[in-house]
Formats: C-alpha cells, sequence, structure tokens
C-alpha cells in the first residue's frame, strides 16, 4: 500500500515537471549580447536551461512547445531609471503630484504604472526616488515581491538626499511647511545619518542630488562638498550599498564621481573631461534622453516640424560625447516624467542620438544588469532567471519594434501572450 502512495507520488512529481517545461520557438533570440537565428530557448520552472539550435536540445520531445513566429526573444527589459510613483507632468505638474496628491493616492497609480510597466516587456527597474512620498516605493517593492500585485523586479531608492534649501516645491514663504521632493541634509553627520536611516527603512540604494536650481529659473549648481558626498557613499558602501547621484553640470559631476558613487543620473552638461574621468572610475551614465525630449513638447515643442529646441541640442551633444568617451552608458528613460509602459521611447532616441541598435539593446539588458546588480538577469543563457520577452520583428532592422511586445515572462510565470 505503501509503495503504491509512493508511485503516485513520485509520478505526480514527474509530470508537475514535465508542465513546468516550455521550449519557446521564436524567429530569433537576442541573448543580451548578439543576435541568433534559428535558435531556441527552454525554461524548466523559473531557470533558462537551454538556448541555441534546436538539434542541440537532445530532450526537446519532453517540453511543451511555444512557438512565437516572426519574433524576437530577448532577455526582460531592466529600466534604469523609473518613478512609480510619478505620472507626465502634463497631465499634473511635478510640484501638484508632491503637494496635492496623497501617498495612498499615489501607491494606487504606482500599482497600475508597475503593471503597465511588466506588460510593456520590463521585467525589472530601478526606482530612483518616491519624490516626497516617503517610504511609498519600498512598501510598493514589497507587495510585487509578495505577489499581491503584478510588477517588476524593483530596487528602490527611498524618499532620496538633497542638499538643505536645494530641492523643491519652493514659492512658499518661510512661515509655511511643505512636503518636500526629498529629505534635506546639511553636514556629513546628519548625511552619514539620513543614509543610514534610509537603509534601514528599506532602501535599496542611496540617491543623492550632486546639483540642483537653488532658485527657480536659475541654472544648476553644486549642492553637497566634496566631504558630504564622500561621507554618503562610505555609510553606504559600508552597508553593503551604494550610491548614485543626480548630476547635469560639469562639478557636481566631478564631486559625485570622485566620492565613489556608481552611477551619473542625466549628466546634461558633460564635458569630455569628466566623462574621462567616469571612465576611470568605472562610473557609468544614465542620460534619460526621452525625459528632456518630453518635457520640451509639453511646452510646446513640435517635434519633427521645428527645429531642436537648446535643451535637446545639447543634450545630443553630450551622448554624443559620452559615445565617444567609452563610458557604460544605462538605459533609463526617467519614465514617469512621460507614461509608463511606453519606455521603449528611451530606446528610440538611444538610437536617434547615434548608438548602434545593438549597444542600445545591450544596455537595456545585460549592460544594466551587471551594472544596476541584478545578478542572474539581462542574458538568455543557462542557469539565468526566467525573465523574457518576445517582440515582433527584428529590433536591430527598426528600434521602434521594442513597442511591440508580445510576450512577457517573468520569473518563469507567463504574464503575457498575444
Amino acid at each position: 500500500m505503501q509503495s503504491k502512495h509512493y508511485f503516485f507520488l513520485l509520478l505526480f512529481l514527474c509530470l508537475n515537471s514535465l508542465h513546468s517545461q516550455t521550449l519557446l520557438i521564436p524567429e530569433r533570440v537576442f541573448d543580451g549580447i548578439a543576435m541568433h537565428e534559428d535558435w531556441v530557448v527552454a525554461v524548466n520552472e523559473n531557470r533558462i536551461t537551454y538556448a541555441g539550435p534546436m538539434d542541440g536540445l537532445k530532450t526537446a520531445g519532453s517540453y511543451t512547445k511555444h512557438e512565437l513566429k516572426g519574433m524576437t526573444l530577448m532577455p526582460g527589459i531592466i529600466e534604469g531609471h523609473s518613478h512609480l510613483l510619478l505620472h507626465p507632468y502634463n497631465e499634473t505638474e511635478w510640484n501638484d503630484q508632491v503637494l496635492k496628491e496623497s501617498p495612498t493616492e499615489r501607491a494606487i497609480r504606482g500599482v497600475v504604472h508597475a503593471k503597465k510597466s511588466l506588460s510593456a516587456g520590463v521585467t525589472s527597474m530601478r526606482d530612483l526616488g518616491s519624490e516626497g512620498a516617503g517610504y511609498t516605493d519600498v512598501y510598493l517593492k514589497k507587495t510585487i515581491d509578495d505577489g499581491i500585485i503584478p510588477g517588476p523586479r524593483t530596487l528602490m531608492a527611498g524618499p532620496a538626499i538633497v542638499a538643505t534649501g536645494a530641492y523643491g516645491p519652493k514659492g512658499f514663504h518661510d512661515g509655511v511647511k511643505v512636503p518636500l521632493g526629498a529629505v534635506p541634509v546639511s553636514g556629513s553627520d546628519k548625511a552619514i545619518k539620513e543614509v543610514r536611516t534610509q537603509l534601514g527603512n528599506g532602501a535599496n540604494f542611496i540617491k543623492i542630488y550632486a546639483d540642483y536650481r537653488w532658485g527657480s529659473g536659475e541654472p544648476s549648481q553644486p549642492t553637497f562638498l566634496q566631504e558630504e558626498i564622500n561621507a554618503m557613499v562610505s555609510a553606504a558602501t559600508t552597508a553593503g550599498r551604494y550610491v548614485v547621484a543626480h548630476a547635469s553640470t560639469p562639478e557636481g559631476m566631478r564631486r559625485a564621481i570622485l566620492g565613489g558613487v556608481e552611477t551619473i543620473e542625466h549628466g546634461d552638461g558633460a564635458t569630455m573631461e569628466v566623462l574621462k574621468l567616469m571612465k576611470e572610475r568605472n562610473v557609468a551614465l544614465c542620460p534619460t534622453l526621452a525625459a528632456g525630449d518630453a518635457i520640451e513638447q509639453y511646452k510646446g515643442w513640435r517635434k519633427g516640424k521645428e527645429a531642436d529646441p537648446e535643451r535637446v541640442a545639447k543634450k545630443k551633444i553630450s551622448f554624443q560625447l559620452a559615445l565617444e568617451s567609452g563610458v557604460d552608458i544605462v538605459f533609463g528613460g526617467d519614465v514617469g516624467v512621460f507614461t509608463h509602459g511606453e519606455n521603449y521611447r528611451e530606446l528610440e532616441l538611444m538610437v536617434e542620438y547615434g548608438m548602434e541598435p545593438i549597444k542600445a539593446l545591450q544596455s537595456a539588458t545585460s549592460v544594466n544588469a551587471r551594472i544596476l546588480h541584478f545578478d542572474g538577469l539581462g542574458s538568455i543563457q543557462n542557469g539565468y532567471l526566467a525573465d523574457i520577452i518576445a517582440v515582433e520583428g527584428n529590433p536591430l532592422e527598426d528600434i521602434s519594434q521594442m513597442k511591440n511586445v508580445k510576450f512577457v515572462m517573468k520569473d518563469g510565470i507567463v504574464y503575457k501572450n498575444e
């Protein structure tokens, strides 16, 4: 009797194992580095077990076959600069989102944004600050990780850190206290304390503002002193975390680089000298091209019909310098400034501004996985986690195909199949 029980248990386990084995058969496979024709990808549970020609998989008959005709299979997109708690500024200005939308409302919006992101093929993302909503981003991450809502794997920055007086919302007299978009600090001791507080409250890394506008309409200026940046980086790295910096001025970038940050966000005013320093120090650039492009259109720029506004023209130049310098480029569009789920806009602009399509796809997959600490992701290879998407056609021939995501698998579970 007991032996019969074990027999049926073994049979159930075998059938269950077979059911979880899937063979994906697309037109081609981008493995995070190169494009391959006539490849298949085998998935068992939540892991990739094979990627290569069909005749190299000896146990192909044991898999449930799933054909993706005419499609390119690739690793899930890793978004490098997002704000799940923001929505486009042409819907509601940033000030009003911070001042008038409660953390509860913004969390609910974040649930919608996370689902849209996943459906668009973004299976992992680094979120760069809650922008006045405290640790709501950390709680949003927990609901995704616990399987309560669908969304990408996330790394959250928490509230972010700014120099006292350098961030907004502003414009109120000194008797009015309003929520700020980040936590202000001054002095190394208070900066260290805030880093430790944020890490203790669940931030996966620390975001600082190395420069910003001190007054409305003014150009950005450096904010933190070198010793303050050094102290924050030291506090974070001692805890096994890291720091990234919003920086757009050469001096703000230089201080952040010398202080030991891992990525520079935006970098609009990057010079070749600063970019070479980044290359020497192994600091990556996340250029956020799509944010500036969107903001200028909100202001009335008719893209394609009018000349580039100054901001866009300068961005094209700084991005070209970055490509020439050889610095690592992080794919990240500052999505939230524009519509969640339209992350592909950054890829289109990277190519439009001079990046090779293959390099852009690498940036959004294997490069981002390496730089942003998403271990076991960003590549289609044996043993990696099964975060896999498929798009129509060949994005190397037409990068705009990245908007046509038809298949999304995250952690071995299919969330979209059209």
